[in-house]
């Protein structure tokens, strides 16, 4: 930290004081040279990781957290450099104006050198922490050229980097504490419903990093494939077709539903429209809109003949994408609070099966940038708490267990839920939330 970046001062001390013994004195040099660019090498390709870390994306992000405290230390123990030796003296250096010029490519040869670390820890962590958006990365990038803005921004780069390191850590650490131990292994298999506009394997999985750590923790783990844009029955129907597979396929005679938005309400469909309540031992929702969602009660302002375009348009990229009779106009109607209320009324929940549900709450209008303008329409319809989509009163259904939140000022979105953004967050880890949720569903008996 103190003598690395002073390769100036060092050489031409050796050539001040050796000069008389040139085979000593260009030894020593290269010597010094080549040890400069190992220590430098080192440090900037493996700087100090912990073994706690496994996976090269978390030691490379590890390896940027640390190279910025070894800049900040390395700052500081320059400052301090430059003052004692202002103190002593610098008489190793000659005397007249080259002295001074030797001093001042050695101040620019250690600024270089400081930046270059400084450089390598931010493309680490900009390049791997899934908590920094596309967005936050190009105001990082445009930001550390200002002058003490940059400053700022380093330490927020040093927290992303920790939180994340931090979560992830744990997160391995309870894998090791549950390994073999098949907590997610329940009675009957799991099948996961998505919500509307997407499907659950076109492209990308739907519920992101969270089914592999169910299946590693025992779970066997199905999906509904039922249609982007369907409506409630065809979307039932296309479920009740998987289920049946699944049953036959493990022969067993019930399974377990996770639902995730209008996935509650197709799988409730499914059991008392369908009459598939014999075969469903638990559902799970997951921000379901059973009492319906606000936003449509603004949509629905709209002129009909504008909603009638929207959706037709919407229907012909959809059938591109996999959906065979994709509905979005009657699909996005039946989320409404009054549709939802009928609904209700007209398949109450079995007796036979174990209803619970779940939901989350953004802390502000910026919480999700992909829910914005959506949180901001729920506001103005006077749904205060809500997850960008859905209010937690709505998402009540059953035995309401909870509503996830973060401990950060961000919140925890509708998409959050199902890990749409492969981001952790601070106070809350989606991942591990499922993994309770699947493993009280074991110790009940499911």
């Amino acid at each position: 930290m103190i003598l690395l970046p002073h390769l100036i001062l060092l050489l031409v001390s050796i050539y001040h004081n050796l000069s008389t013994h040139k085979f000593t004195m260009i030894s020593l040099m290269v010597s010094l040279v080549l040890v400069y660019i190992a220590a430098c090498t080192c440090f900037h390709i493996m700087p100090l990781i912990s073994a706690r870390v496994s996976s090269l994306r978390l030691k490379i992000l590890q390896g940027g957290k640390y190279l910025l405290k070894f800049c900040f230390y390395s700052i500081l123990s320059q400052i301090a450099f430059y003052l004692i030796m202002s103190w002593i003296g610098w008489d190793f250096l000659p005397q007249d104006e080259s002295g001074i010029v030797i001093l001042l490519i050695d101040l620019i040869f250690c600024c270089v050198h400081i930046y270059l670390f400084l450089l390598n820890a931010c493309l680490r962590i900009i390049l791997t922490c899934r908590s920094l958006g596309v967005l936050k990365r190009l105001l990082i990038i445009l930001g550390l050229w200002i002058p003490l803005i940059n400053l700022f921004l380093l330490h927020y780069l040093g927290k992303k980097a920790q939180e994340e390191i931090d979560q992830e850590v744990c997160r391995f650490e309870n894998r090791k504490e549950r390994d073999g131990k098949m907590i997610c292994a329940t009675k009957y298999p799991l099948v996961m419903l998505h919500g509307i506009g997407f499907r659950d394997l076109q492209y990308f999985n739907y519920w992101g990093r969270i089914p592999k750590e169910l299946v590693r923790n025992g779970a066997l783990v199905y999906y509904g494939h039922q249609e982007a844009w369907g409506t409630i029955e065809n979307n039932a129907a296309a479920i009740k077709s998987t289920i049946e597979k699944v049953m036959e396929e493990n022969h067993c005679d019930k399974v377990n539903l996770i639902a995730h938005s209008k996935g509650g309400l197709d799988a409730r469909y499914l059991i008392r429209g369908l009459f598939m309540e014999d075969h469903i031992a638990s559902l799970t929702t997951i921000s379901t809109p059973h009492h319906g969602s606000e936003l449509l009660n603004i949509l629905n302002k709209l002129p009909d003949k504008i909603y009638c375009l929207i959706s037709s348009l919407i229907d012909m990229n959809y059938k591109k994408l996999g959906d065979t009779a994709p509905d979005c106009y009657h699909a996005s109607k039946q989320l409404a609070p009054s549709f939802c209320q009928e609904f209700n009324e007209k398949y109450p929940d079995s007796p036979k099966v174990y209803y619970q549900s779940y939901a989350s709450c953004v802390k502000s209008t910026l919480g999700d940038s992909l829910l914005t303008i959506p949180n901001l329409l729920m506001y103005f319809a006077g749904a205060s708490k809500n997850d960008g989509l859905v209010t937690i009163e709505s998402a009540k259904w059953g035995h309401f267990k909870k509503a996830f939140v973060s401990a950060g000022r961000r919140g925890i979105s509708h998409g959050d839920m199902i890990d749409l953004k492969r981001e952790d967050y601070k106070g809350f880890d989606v991942i591990e939330a499922y993994v309770e949720i699947v493993k009280e569903l074991k110790e009940m008996g499911f």
